[in-house]
């Protein structure tokens, strides 16, 4: 049976609006924001590139860091957790919080921190006599023996913390390329070359616990490959001041390497 014409014509005004409403609502209010969580040590806050957001963490977070310029592209909402000194266990410790059912993705970078790394560099810069191959063997040691365990401890944390997120662990790149280039400090080319082994044993191990644990991994040796310390075009630092530079990816390392990758895996 019709519809009386004054209920009709309602009707169709109701309907009218509906539709007119909807065209009014940005897209952006229909769109959910990437809810995006950075782990992880100084290679993810971006020390190195002497730009840092004083919030008085101590963390030397930085906007030229891969985290801040992933979440600009993404247009996500950023908890940006990493931390300069971090270990896993620190990690698991206190950079969790912002983890929950709702994160969509989430970085990583740790596990150099626990082999005491800055500190073999530091012996190794060291001048002659004075060796680092001591010093050397035993972070090799812990990467093979012990780095695995808190790795694994890490991951599982993160992953029931965050069980529907993207994981993504990102690694480190060799630091050196054999030359010596620093008046300041010298590491000799044998130095430089176990370091480097020692870098790609700490490498491979992220990677395959990253990889046991069903998580994304990016390697970032070969992104690095032609831009290390005295190259041409180094993207990392050498002995710098503050010394806590030193070592580290600078701003093109930290856009040009980590984030580029990043942004490619995505």
């Amino acid at each position: 049976m019709p519809y009386p014409r004054r209920i009709s014509t309602m009707v169709g005004t109701a309907i009218a609006a509906t539709l007119a409403a909807l065209v009014l609502v940005p897209a952006s209010a229909w769109a959910q924001t990437t809810e995006y969580v950075a782990l992880g040590d100084s290679y993810a806050s971006g020390v190195g590139t002497r730009d840092y957001i004083d919030d008085g963490s101590g963390c030397s977070r930085s906007e030229s860091a891969y985290p801040s310029l992933l979440a600009a592209e993404l247009d996500a909402d950023l908890t940006f957790a990493a931390c300069s000194g971090a270990t896993t266990t620190d990690l698991i410790d206190d950079q969790l919080g912002g983890l929950s059912a709702s994160t969509d993705l989430v970085t990583v970078t740790v596990g150099g921190n626990d082999t005491g790394w800055a500190s073999v560099i530091q012996q190794c810069a060291y001048p002659y006599p004075l060796t680092c191959d001591a010093q050397i063997d035993e972070a090799e040691r812990y990467i093979r023996e012990d780095l695995p365990g808190r790795l694994a401890a890490a991951y599982e944390a993160v992953a029931s913390a965050a069980p529907n997120a993207e994981v993504i662990v990102l690694g480190y790149p060799r630091l050196f390329n054999g030359e010596e280039c620093n008046v300041i400090t010298r590491i000799s080319p044998e130095e430089q070359a176990r370091l480097n082994d020692a870098a790609d044993l700490l490498a491979e191990t992220v990677g395959a616990a990253a990889e046991a644990h069903g998580l994304r991994h990016i390697d970032m040796r070969d992104a690095f490959d032609g831009h290390a310390i005295c190259d041409d075009v180094e993207w990392l630092n050498g002995i710098s001041w503050p010394i806590a530079e030193s070592y580290h990816p600078n701003v093109d390392g930290q856009r040009d390497g980590y984030f580029a990758e990043l942004s490619a895996a995505l």
